[in-house]
């Protein structure tokens, strides 16, 4: 058996037992997994668990490692409005917003769609906002040696929207930084003037 035949038992094997526990969850609320409606919803449930929670399965240093070039041009490279979708780790409730990142090449750059990849590594798991900002800016900027690096996250969580507080217009932004642009103010603000709407 090849190591793709491996992953691919072992993945049905994690789906069947998350589907066993997602019944029991059904079960417990008081509802009957054996009516029509919910029948096929614990295995539904579990694929889009597993699909949803691939970031623990991928990583992201090599991610980016397979597409690092030498450095050609700007002072700063900015990649505005990554869309992605998280669970918070305290409610595994969804929330979900854009990242934007900027970084000042020192020798390398990235191709351009790593960096999404990249987001989606660290969101594709269970997750608060400030560590997933922070884990970006860090694999980019371990992996690239890039002079700075700045991540700006904005995010709405579920878990504030449909249960506790119920405040359906709040947004939560976190920013993380390191070499030149914790250094420089004004290359923060240059950056952040670059990605306003």
């Amino acid at each position: 058996m090849n190591t793709t035949q491996k992953a691919m038992q072992n993945q049905d094997i994690v789906i069947e037992e998350l589907a066993r526990h997602y019944r029991a969850i059904i079960e417990l609320i008081g509802e009957n997994p054996d009516r029509e409606g919910l029948r096929k919803t614990p295995l539904r449930a579990a694929k889009a668990l597993y699909y949803a929670t691939q970031g623990y399965r991928q990583d992201a240093s090599a991610v980016m490692k397979q597409a690092v070039f030498e450095y050609a041009g700007s002072r700063m490279i900015i990649v505005r409005d990554i869309e992605f979708y998280s669970f918070c780790e305290h409610h595994i409730l969804p929330f979900f917003g854009k990242i934007s990142v900027g970084y000042i090449p020192d020798g390398n750059m990235i191709g351009l769609s790593k960096l999404a990849r990249v987001v989606n590594v660290y969101a594709r798991r269970l997750q608060v906002q400030e560590r997933l900002t922070a884990e970006v800016t860090k694999v980019i900027s371990n992996t690239l040696g890039a002079k700075g690096v700045i991540v700006v996250c904005r995010a709405e969580h579920l878990c504030m929207k449909m249960r506790g507080v119920e405040k359906q217009d709040s947004s939560t932004t976190t920013i993380d930084y390191d070499g030149v642009f914790a250094e420089d103010t004004t290359l923060r603000q240059e950056f952040l003037s670059l990605i306003q709407n």
